[in-house]
């Protein structure tokens, strides 16, 4: 019989590489998001929707004489950051399993809210931006990075037409990753919770999906959109759909690794 604690190791290195992978997807526009987010050395930062926390972890090295705290709903993803930090030796950052909805965080607490793809799937946003925007002291800063209109992304209309060819790209069911795409929206909805100064900065570039056709396969089929798309198709069908997706991967690779086009926005405001 297998050694459950073995088990838990695979499982948890398991999660660890496989969340090295999905911060790899996003590691161009991650740079462009640090630079702008620009932490100070004695920030206190909050990071809303952290997941594994690779960008709560570099917000904790940036505020060395500062303090980081991430929170998530996931609990799985909590427990890879935790692990992650604690293997760099960071002691300046703590994680809480927390809806930002409706999370009783301390009021005017943090010099810096940010959050990198975490900010859109909020079933209430409008709650969730007021909750959370109390604990930006006034003067504060907000930094969002978060994908820009669906139309604007190769990556989303390219997978659900190789999925099921002529059927609209646009899926109503589930996390909306592109909630916070239009602007004008999302400027109202930053005014109404208390922030001023709402600035968008374009970043186009690639979203990489893994070094080869095998790698970035099985994680696009692990996306939620993609699962999605493929339920309720019939054996043959659901096998013709995966071989339109290798397909379409295939033309996608380049000698940088799979890639696709992707239109993202840094959304940066000051609490009024």
């Amino acid at each position: 019989m297998a050694d459950p604690a073995n088990l838990d190791q695979a499982a948890g290195e398991h999660r660890i590489a496989h969340a090295a992978l999905l911060d790899e997807e996003v590691r161009l526009h991650n740079e462009r998001f640090r630079a702008v987010a620009d932490i100070g050395r004695a920030d206190r930062v909050l990071d809303i929707g952290c997941g594994t926390g690779q960008s709560t972890r570099e917000a904790a090295r940036a505020a060395s004489d500062g303090q980081v705290l991430g929170v998530d709903i996931s609990a799985g993803a909590i427990e890879v950051a935790r692990r992650a930090s604690r293997a760099e030796g960071l002691i300046n950052v703590d994680y809480e399993v927390a809806d930002a909805q409706t999370h009783e965080f301390a009021p005017a607490r943090f010099d810096v809210c940010i959050s990198r793809f975490g900010a859109m799937f909020f079933a209430d946003p409008d709650r969730a931006f007021a909750n959370f925007g109390r604990a930006v002291r006034p003067d504060g800063r907000l930094v969002l990075l978060v994908w820009q209109a669906r139309e604007r992304n190769e990556w989303p209309v390219a997978i659900r037409q190789a999925i099921a060819p002529g059927v609209s790209p646009f899926v109503d069911d589930g996390p909306d990753p592109f909630t916070l795409g239009d602007p004008a929206t999302t400027r109202d909805l930053l005014t109404a919770a208390g922030f001023a100064d709402v600035d968008f900065v374009d970043v186009h570039e690639p979203v990489y999906y893994g070094p080869d056709a095998g790698t970035a396969t099985e994680l696009v089929l692990g996306f939620h959109e993609t699962k999605q798309s493929m339920a309720g198709l019939e054996p043959e069908a659901a096998g013709s759909a995966v071989e339109r997706l290798r397909g379409l991967i295939a033309a996608h690779r380049t000698e940088r690794g799979v890639l696709f086009d992707s239109r993202a926005w840094i959304v940066k405001a000051r609490r009024a």
